[in-house]
């Protein structure tokens, strides 16, 4: 199975018509407390049970999953979508650009430690 990618203008409209999905933040709980898109769940894709903690969440392997992590340059999510895709879900998407790309868009953030954490992001950008 293969997967696809999704533009943060594609997901913020599939959010604003209240599609049915899945929104995995593959980061890890630090991160997940901080900030995360809103509605996404925290399943973190470091860990070797990822794909079976996704399975216990979202059973249904036809629903669509999308899948992000912190930016651009960020191969995590790209790695859990493979995963997905191979254990047989049929429509994963990987947000590629993930929260940096989100937060340039200005789109909103749940979390914690939102406006630091959004700081902290443009910062890194800024530096490369």
């Amino acid at each position: 199975m293969e997967f696809k990618q999704i533009t943060r203008e594609e997901l913020k409209k599939k959010m604003d018509a209240h599609e049915d999905f899945a929104l995995i933040d593959t980061l890890g709980e630090g991160s997940y407390q901080n900030i995360h898109l809103p509605g996404a769940l925290m399943i973190d894709a470091h860990k070797e049970d990822f794909v079976q903690r996704v399975l216990e969440t979202v059973p249904d392997k036809s629903k669509e999953v999308i899948v992000y992590c912190a930016s651009f340059s960020c191969q995590l999510s790209p790695k859990a979508a493979r995963m997905l895709a191979d254990a047989g879900y049929a429509s994963v998407f990987d947000f590629k650009g993930g929260l940096k790309d989100w937060a340039q868009a200005g789109y909103p953030f749940e979390g914690e430690k939102v406006e630091e954490t959004k700081e902290r992001l443009m910062q890194a950008e800024n530096k490369k």
